[in-house]
């Protein structure tokens, strides 16, 4: 049997069961954001929750390709004939991840008042009626709030947490991990705004008019759309985050949440993934020929 096609399987399979299985055991919000925490902690504890049922998977897979680099081209593991049968669920809900994914990638006809749009080379679209009802220091807010964004590139880091979400469909606790990052994700970028001078209340007021401003149809639209990062961001936290804009600055965290630490998560990664490529190639028909998947 053609080793290329026991790969696809195996990983369709493989990988598709246990992030399935994994987005139902990890939690799928953390506790209520305290306002003494600072929002980019916050946020990147959101950011690693999200993604924490998509790991495990991940190393089987990696794990699957050391398999298929030391096996010939003509394999002797066999699917059993029922395998397609058994695959077609995490198919049904690749395909759809693949298609979601594809049209979040079209710009949306109905803008945010306010947004950021852009995978590779994010840019802040402004709408002229926001611009008409705020004074200098708000529209100055809304501008270093968008620029955060850009600076991050996070439309294209939306675009990827909602791809990962899909992945996960339609399990429940997959999309309170979204919604938990994407609501984090503005507090973050409402912090950085106010490091770098802004004023708590005029960003306060200048998300409050571009609420306002938003029609119902408009805040809809946006909702399907993953590569798209607003000023208002998600509805049901706005009066929070409102409060939290008016309530003076967390102090910063000392030590061990910046670059050095993700650097650290980052290489951790990459040497478990070695590993798990290292045990596919010298272990691998140890490992493929117990799966339900192969007679």
């Amino acid at each position: 049997m053609s080793r290329e096609l026991v790969l696809g399987v195996l990983a369709l399979g493989v990988c598709g069961a246990i992030t399935w299985l994994s987005g139902w055991v990890i939690p799928g919000a953390g506790t209520a954001p305290s306002p003494a925490s600072p929002a980019r902690v916050l946020e990147c504890e959101a950011w690693r929750r999200l993604w924490a049922p998509l790991l495990p998977s991940a190393l089987a897979l990696t794990a699957l390709l050391g398999w298929g680099l030391q096996e010939p081209g003509q394999t002797d593991e066999l699917l059993r004939p029922l395998a397609p049968l058994l695959i077609a669920p995490f198919a049904v809900i690749g395909l759809r991840a693949a298609w979601r994914a594809v049209r979040a990638l079209r710009v949306p006809s109905a803008l945010p008042v306010a947004a950021t749009i852009g995978l590779v080379r994010p840019r802040v679209v402004l709408d002229v009626r926001l611009a008409a009802t705020l004074d200098a220091a708000q529209w100055t807010a809304v501008l270093a709030h968008e620029q955060a964004h850009a600076r991050h590139r996070d439309p294209l880091r939306l675009w990827l947490a909602q791809l990962a979400t899909d992945l996960q469909w339609p399990i429940p606790a997959a999309r309170r991990r979204l919604d938990d990052w994407s609501s984090r994700l503005e507090l973050a970028r409402d912090e950085e705004a106010r490091q770098r001078g802004i004023a708590g209340e005029d960003l306060a007021a200048a998300i409050v008019e571009a609420a306002r401003l938003s029609a119902p149809l408009q805040a809809a639209r946006l909702g399907a759309q993953a590569a798209v990062a607003s000023l208002t961001g998600p509805e049901r936290g706005l009066l929070a985050r409102v409060q939290r804009l008016l309530a003076p600055l967390p102090e910063a965290v000392v030590g061990g949440r910046g670059w050095p630490a993700r650097a650290g998560l980052g290489a951790l990664l990459a040497v478990t993934l070695a590993l798990a490529l290292l045990a596919g190639l010298h272990f691998g028909d140890a490992l493929v020929r117990p799966l339900p998947l192969i007679i």
